[in-house]
């Protein structure tokens, strides 16, 4: 394998996110360093059980809107736009009350934001970690 595809496979660095806060995929096995795992996609995560997910809070009300989520889904290159949108959303009822509750459980303990999106770049999850981190 020539070594440009080698390197175009590898990971992207794990974005910077606030202290404690972690990011995965739901579909990734739990790990007992994740401490408390909070959903925060609007739509359960397509065929996975809820007690396989060992999911302890869903915070529904930080998913993105569905035009907000389709933008950055069907055209990754906006993923700046999608930031911004999602940051002015986030400030809106109800999210504002839910980023608040979650800015509260990550006093003093580990948290781990699930998504359940394919792209482990451009999701809510990462944009949000990184408003966070603010």
């Amino acid at each position: 394998m020539p070594a440009a595809k080698k390197a175009a496979r590898k990971k992207a660095p794990p974005p910077k996110t606030a202290r404690g806060c972690r990011i995965k995929r739901v579909y990734q096995p739990a790990a007992k360093d994740d401490g408390l795992r909070v959903l925060v996609d609007r739509l359960w995560p397509r065929g996975i059980a809820k007690a396989k997910a060992q999911i302890d809070l869903w915070l529904r009300d930080l998913a993105p809107s569905d035009a907000l989520r389709h933008m950055v889904h069907d055209d990754p290159s906006k993923w700046p736009d999608f930031v911004k949108a999602y940051s002015r959303e986030l400030k809106q009822e109800p999210a504002k009350s839910a980023v608040a509750d979650l800015r509260k459980q990550l006093r003093g303990r580990r948290v781990t934001l699930l998504y359940a999106a394919r792209d482990e770049e451009h999701n809510n999850a990462v944009a949000l970690a990184r408003l966070l981190a603010r």
